[in-house]
């Protein structure tokens, strides 16, 4: 049997990718740098594991910008679309911008993460938790 996959790319078409199914989660994040990296009130990501996601065209048209340190975020250098997030402090997963998948996924988002950084001039409506910043380990 084959193996679902879902697919997408960025808003030129250069950059095109494939995450093999499942997820391992997908959420919504409120935390500042995402929020000012895509201009939005707050970021829709999925996460996979590395060795389940494929960049298939444009792997030369990605650029990586560090954004902390120890986090890098991909956006297609052609058309500008913000499109990937990888970070030591999750090794080993890609994160994927949630609106870039032309194909559906296999699950909803499921919380809301950095709440305690959400702007004051979007209410959000739904019944996911909400939680703050991730306490250090």
């Amino acid at each position: 049997m084959d193996t679902p996959v879902a697919c997408g790319s960025c808003l030129c078409g250069a950059v095109r990718f494939r995450a093999d199914l499942p997820s391992k989660w997908v959420a919504h994040c409120h935390c500042s740098m995402c929020r000012r990296a895509h201009g939005a009130a707050f970021v829709t990501w999925a996460g996979f594991p590395g060795d389940r996601f494929t960049i298939e065209a444009g792997a030369e048209q990605v650029t990586w910008y560090e954004s902390s340190p120890g986090a890098q975020r991909g956006f297609c250098a052609r058309c500008g679309s913000p499109m990937f997030f990888r970070s030591t402090r999750w090794p080993g997963e890609t994160h994927v911008a949630r609106a870039l998948f032309t194909d559906p996924l296999d699950r909803e988002p499921a919380v809301h993460v950095y709440y305690d950084a959400h702007v004051p001039w979007v209410q959000v409506g739904d019944d996911l938790p909400k939680k703050g910043a991730p306490q250090p380990k």
